[in-house]
């Protein structure tokens, strides 16, 4: 209303034919223009702040999805395509008549660019500084190379006696979908799966509460749609190795250049050797 009450003294100023003194003819169109202003800044103000809600409404409704590392990013982008936009801003805008707008067309261009390049790179920007913060934080979790668990291992459940023997170092990681896909599996209909899922989560639960080992990370944008591309993409942008018992994940990985650690294959491994000539005593468990 404010704002309109001023417009409005503007433009009653602005129309008046040539300057007239202080005086009858002159209050009451300055009058009349703080009313048709106010007025007029009155109504608009009520669609402003209508759209304005709205607007607020959805841009929280995006940020609630959106992790504060990936919000972190998003602002350094930004921050850097609207640096580069002022550099070249400064010249454009000395062009007569138009420099003004191109400056505001390249701020607006540089600043959407370097925003959307910094997020479709993001797992890569992120990695190292994750890496980082890992190593600076010492003990056996931030060492090593990353592990990256699939939802058969975590059901399996030997990872902890693993993980507690020291055989696996390094922060483990759990990707968002595989938590989903265990919860998925515990909230089943079937009672056999619905035991498997909640015993995955059980187990995450043990990683987490006693040996502080697993940390949940977000998917990575362009690990496709099944769970195992989206783990094989997360391994190879955290440079980290896969734990799993599926077969099937273990060769596709291993197609691409992504290593592989199968718990099957180290139980095989540790199996005890027995020479001839040696006595046994069988225990038979009912």
């Amino acid at each position: 209303m404010i704002l309109g009450a001023v417009l409005g003294v503007q433009v009653a100023s602005a129309l008046q034919p040539s300057p007239i003194p202080i005086g009858p003819l002159r209050v009451p169109v300055f009058a009349a223009g703080i009313v048709a202003g106010g007025l007029l800044g009155a109504l608009l103000s009520v669609w402003v702040w209508h759209r304005f809600e709205r607007a607020m409404v959805w841009v929280l409704a995006r940020l609630a999805h959106v992790s504060l590392r990936d919000l972190a990013l998003g602002v350094v982008g930004l921050g850097v395509g609207l640096v580069l936009a002022f550099l070249i801003g400064v010249p454009l805008s000395r062009i007569p008549g138009v420099g003004t707008y191109l400056a505001l067309g390249a701020a607006i261009a540089l600043g959407y660019l370097g925003y959307h390049l910094v997020m479709q790179r993001r797992d890569e920007l992120a990695a190292p500084l994750t890496r980082l913060d890992r190593s600076g934080r010492g003990g056996a979790k931030g060492r090593g190379t990353p592990k990256v668990l699939d939802t058969s291992v975590i059901i399996d459940g030997r990872v902890v006696d693993v993980v507690k023997a020291g055989f696996l170092e390094g922060p483990l990681l759990v990707s968002r979908s595989v938590l989903a896909e265990l919860q998925r599996i515990a909230d089943s209909s079937d009672s056999l799966r619905r035991n498997r899922g909640r015993r995955g989560l059980d187990v995450l639960h043990r990683l987490q509460q006693e040996l502080q080992a697993v940390q949940v990370v977000d998917d990575p944008k362009d690990g496709g749609g099944d769970v195992d591309g989206t783990l094989v993409t997360l391994a190879k942008s955290v440079r980290g190795w896969i734990v799993t018992n599926d077969f099937n994940l273990n060769k596709v990985a291993e197609l691409q250049g992504v290593r592989v650690l199968n718990v099957n294959e180290l139980s095989q491994a540790l199996r005890p050797v027995v020479l001839p000539g040696e006595e046994l005593t069988v225990q038979v468990i009912k």
